[in-house]
């Protein structure tokens, strides 16, 4: 599998064959409507095997002018990345492949789990930046202008890669999940007549049930007017425990595929250009550009999205990742050391010490 597409070029590479590129992947085969090429990365033989198996038999099921070859590769291995980006020399890298699976927020029972949950999800944005990292510098090295889409924690670990010198297209998911439940509940056929401001930690008060939700919310526009009871205006948008993969994983697909076609599109998404949070964007003329409703300023609108971090999360301090709030705090009864942060330099060598101690949490019930 790994010779069969040994430098041959693609429209889109996707990176990782878990439940979120699964998502992709099939929807790309459904929604196709241009002829588009994609490579699936993975390490698992077997798992890649069929997905580019499914994938194919949806697009030939659908009608649509889509096609998978597999591309088998251990991102963790050294010089992996480059190799990957070298052999198929992609228009559009979607990365998918984490160490750390987005399960965890519906996990209980050990040590590690009650963290993230205490502390929040940049309590694994270490894990999520390891292998989005080394991708997007492999695609710096490679010079060819591939747009490169993180799906692996966007709203932080985009900020992270731009920090490292790297560009970054955006992310999928988290302010498109709402923002697409929103329009489909208002029955919405245009996306440019909804402006959302969300931020990932937006999403948890969408998982409880209405009179439970206290939270700010996010930022939301209909037809140019900002909707002033969020909660009261969407009451009935509840999400699952568990990653919407079924609303994260679609959102990105027309995107990709506009990015892969040369052609404009307009929507949301998170970490676009390393910014923290999720915007309303458009791609135009191959730029993906802020879509921010009449009155805000970029300025105001990245503001209003790190505030969510700067109370409790990690946020960007020049060349340092410093963590805050019940985050800060979580990590410092564990480790005081990696509580203070680190350069972001240094997540290669930070990774290793979070894992030994997600490890030693994870042993602990």
């Amino acid at each position: 599998m790994h010779e069969s597409c040994e430098h041959e070029s693609c429209d889109i590479l996707l990176s990782g064959t878990g439940g979120f590129a699964a998502r992709i992947a099939f929807d790309l085969a459904g929604t196709a409507r241009r002829p588009v090429s994609v490579v699936i990365a993975g390490r698992n033989a077997d798992r890649l095997n069929w997905l580019v198996l499914a994938a194919n038999a949806r697009a030939a099921i659908f009608g649509a002018p889509a096609t998978f070859r597999g591309y088998r590769t251990d991102l963790l291995a050294p010089d992996a990345a480059p190799a990957l980006i070298s052999a198929t020399r992609p228009k559009v890298v979607v990365q998918a492949a984490s160490v750390q699976t987005s399960q965890v927020i519906a996990t209980t029972g050990d040590a590690w789990s009650q963290l993230v949950a205490e502390g929040g999800l940049s309590a694994t944005a270490v894990f999520q930046t390891l292998i989005s990292a080394r991708v997007a510098a492999a695609i710096s090295a490679a010079g060819n202008g591939a747009a490169f889409v993180n799906c692996c924690f966007p709203d932080v670990v985009n900020g992270l890669i731009a920090a490292l010198g790297h560009d970054v297209a955006c992310g999928m998911g988290n302010v498109a999940i709402l923002s697409n439940a929103f329009a489909g509940a208002r029955g919405i056929a245009d996306p440019a007549r909804i402006q959302v401001l969300a931020h990932y930690q937006n999403l948890a008060p969408f998982r409880r049930a209405p009179e439970a939700r206290s939270e700010r919310p996010p930022r939301v526009w209909i037809d140019g007017q900002e909707i002033t009871d969020v909660y009261g205006a969407f009451a009935d948008i509840r999400l699952t425990p568990e990653p919407v993969i079924d609303i994260s994983g679609a959102s990105g697909v027309p995107l990709v595929l506009a990015m892969a076609a040369g052609e404009d599109w307009t929507g949301h998404a998170p970490g676009p250009g390393g910014r923290p949070g999720g915007y309303p964007v458009a791609l135009r003329d191959g730029r993906l550009a802020l879509r921010l409703p009449p009155g805000v300023t970029e300025e105001e609108a990245v503001a209003w999205n790190r505030a969510f971090e700067a109370r409790g999360g990690l946020v960007i301090d020049g060349d340092r990742a410093v963590y805050t709030g019940a985050l800060r705090d979580a990590l410092a009864r564990h480790s005081p050391a990696l509580a203070e942060g680190f350069a972001i330099r240094d997540i290669e060598s930070v990774h290793a010490d979070m894992r030994a101690l997600r490890d030693r949490l994870q042993d602990m019930r």
